[in-house]
């Protein structure tokens, strides 16, 4: 990458901080301000996704999923209404505040010269990275006791029987594609996301290569991203 690409790149990754910064739905507290979310998501979208149309496609299919009702899982991270759109801003955030010092340390290496990215691609990488989670969870009802000791039916998230699925990874790449075309021509998102679980996710045929996905930065950082947003901030 030249100066000026790596120059433009970094001033939308601060950019795009700052729209988190100005929403801030998750406190050092652990607390959530769910109402935050969708408002810094929306605005990173148009500071970022340059064409109309495929932003308002992006819009769009946001609004039509259960994207920011869904949780994020049935037990583990984000699992309450609204979890996974918050596990994926941290995702973003994440993503976005390793940028600087991930990338310029891999600037170094010896394979930088084979690889150009913006501050859109981990956006985008990011953003989508578990849109395979859309309309994957139903909510059942278990009998329990209430802190009186009166039975009650409490709700629980629950994966749907009638799913089918290509793998976690491979999904979103697909609903990806569906509402952002021109993104078949980025390998290296299509990388990032299909990669993103790292070996949880993969066939033993597709393991057998998986170091050379290692090369590709937008891997390494997202799948980064994703577990210390899980991990460290539990979202």
């Amino acid at each position: 990458m030249t100066d000026e690409q790596k120059n433009e790149l970094f001033t939308d990754v601060f950019e795009l901080l700052d729209i988190y910064k100005e929403y801030s739905p998750h406190h050092a507290d652990g607390t959530n301000n769910l109402e935050n979310i969708k408002p810094a998501i929306i605005n990173m979208i148009d500071y970022i996704i340059k064409d109309p149309m495929e932003a308002a496609a992006l819009k769009d299919w946001l609004d039509n999923t259960d994207f920011w009702t869904a949780p994020a899982s049935t037990k583990f991270h984000g699992n309450f209404k609204g979890g996974l759109s918050l596990h994926t801003l941290m995702v973003i955030k994440q993503a976005l505040e390793f940028a600087k010092p991930v990338l310029d340390n891999f600037f170094t290496s010896p394979g930088a010269n084979n690889y150009t990215l913006t501050a859109k691609d981990i956006f985008v990488s990011a953003l989508v990275h578990d849109f395979c989670k859309t309309g994957f969870y139903g909510v059942e009802y278990r009998n329990t006791k209430d802190i009186s000791g009166n039975w009650v039916k409490q709700p629980f998230y629950k994966t749907k029987s009638e799913n089918r699925n290509l793998g976690h990874g491979n999904e979103s790449v697909l609903m990806l594609l569906k509402i952002m075309p021109s993104m078949i021509e980025n390998r290296m998102v299509l990388e990032a996301v299909s990669r993103h679980m790292g070996f949880s996710d993969l066939s033993d045929s597709e393991k057998y290569n998986y170091s050379n996905f290692l090369e590709n930065p937008l891997v390494v950082l997202l799948q980064l991203a994703d577990q210390t947003a899980a991990q460290w901030f539990g979202c």
